[in-house]
């Protein structure tokens, strides 16, 4: 896809997410998600992870960004957890549920997110940072199912 393709879809889905209805703006996420690594996806996907009107929107954003496995998504729910306040419970809860979700089945999954928050920890930007250790607590909590065997 040319990068002109895809700064059209994502000032679609910007669009998108500024629905007043929680589908469209979950949908939003979803797609958005896709494009995380690029700067102008970056607030409209925070806002939704952060969603004021429907905590659904913020599960399903959270786990589609999550499952990017990568700096990018890490990011932008890091930087979501360090801004979740003791007046949003339920956004913590959720991010956490999608935390879950994404890491609970394979220990090098796990892993490597952990990786990706330990090298987000030493970034720049000072919310990320909070969040990246925030992340890595979460991640740290969970069993996952599934370990590599054993040698010999």
């Amino acid at each position: 896809m040319s990068n002109e393709a895809r700064h059209a879809v994502v000032e679609a889905l910007v669009e998108l997410a500024r629905s007043p209805d929680h589908r469209d703006r979950a949908d939003a996420g979803r797609g958005l998600a896709g494009f995380a690594e690029m700067p102008e996806a970056r607030e409209p996907l925070l806002r939704l992870v952060l969603d004021g009107g429907d905590t659904f929107v913020t599960r399903v954003t959270a786990e589609a960004l999550l499952r990017r496995q990568d700096p990018s998504g890490l990011a932008v729910v890091a930087s979501a957890l360090a801004a979740v306040g003791p007046d949003r419970p339920d956004h913590l809860d959720w991010i956490h549920t999608a935390v879950l979700d994404v890491f609970t089945v394979f220990s090098g999954e796990r892993d490597a997110a952990v990786r990706v928050c330990e090298e987000l920890a030493r970034g720049s930007d000072e919310q990320v940072r909070r969040g990246a250790g925030l992340l890595i607590d979460a991640l740290a909590g969970i069993e996952p199912i599934l370990r590599p065997a054993r040698g010999g």
